[in-house]
């Protein structure tokens, strides 16, 4: 790697304040905001929307969508053959 191009790659902590979930890691990423790690030491903060901790995919939430019931709700609302060229 070439010096003096790269970013700072430093510890940051993602914050998802929804699910109450934080975690340390590296990353280029900076922000004003600090925070005070478990082991004391103040890192820069992120505030996140969705982590592991709140995405339905991964909490198990997540719906499965019913497309052929979809489909029958729109041919019974706008009649056969309406999607179709």
């Amino acid at each position: 790697m070439k010096p003096g191009i790269h970013p700072a790659y430093e510890p940051v902590v993602f914050r998802d304040r929804a699910a109450g979930f934080a975690f340390l890691t590296r990353s280029t990423a900076t922000s004003d905001k600090t925070v005070e790690g478990e082991d004391g030491r103040t890192y820069p903060v992120i505030d996140v929307e969705v982590s592991s901790a709140s995405h339905p995919f991964y909490t198990g939430t997540q719906r499965i969508m019913d497309t052929a019931g979809r489909v029958e709700r729109f041919e019974r609302r706008y009649g056969p053959g309406r999607g179709t060229r």
